[in-house]
């Protein structure tokens, strides 16, 4: 079972579109796996999708409780996250995709991003809702108050070290 929420660009002639979105416990218990999750306890997003040239821009916000393993004690952990979506996409063919023609890369980084180009004539509102959450999750995750104390082994003694150490002067 996957969850997405389609919005057909042509729906978005009469206005934009304002969502609400909350997945079931099968649809957060896909989106958990998909994401390397221990489990998705709440996700909701508060979505808007108006028309944007010829194609969509997407903004709103979502609020999770997402279940994690602590990569430090094992032991599974719960954190909320929360972040802002703000994409806009636009469909094949379009004059505003970014062009693939070989052409010199523009690295401007107070620059918007590129649109992205969508395959059909829908835009998948859950599916950047998921992107989005997936770009906030810790890529390490630990658990509050979860120290990592390394101590190095001891070394071994070996034979001819002992019988250097007999053999030093003690100061």
């Amino acid at each position: 079972m996957s969850w997405d929420k389609p919005v057909k660009l042509h729906e978005l002639g009469r206005g934009p579109v304002r969502l609400t979105l909350e997945p079931d416990a099968a649809e957060r218990a896909a989106v958990a796996k998909r994401l390397g999750l221990k489990s998705l306890p709440s996700l909701s997003a508060r979505v808007t999708v108006k028309p944007w040239l010829d194609g969509a821009e997407i903004t709103g916000g979502f609020e999770a409780v997402v279940e994690q393993v602590c990569g430090v004690t094992l032991d599974p952990f719960e954190q909320p996250l929360q972040g802002e979506i703000e994409v806009r996409v636009v469909p094949a063919g379009s004059p505003h995709a970014a062009s693939s023609d070989g052409g010199e890369l523009e690295l401007d980084p107070d620059a918007p991003d590129a649109p992205d180009v969508l395959e059909t004539d829908a835009v998948d509102v859950a599916g950047y809702v998921v992107e989005h959450l997936a770009l906030e999750l810790d890529p390490f995750p630990r658990k509050p108050g979860a120290t990592f104390d390394y101590q190095p082994p001891e070394e071994e003694t070996s034979p001819f070290a002992a019988l250097k150490k007999l053999t030093e002067p003690k100061p």
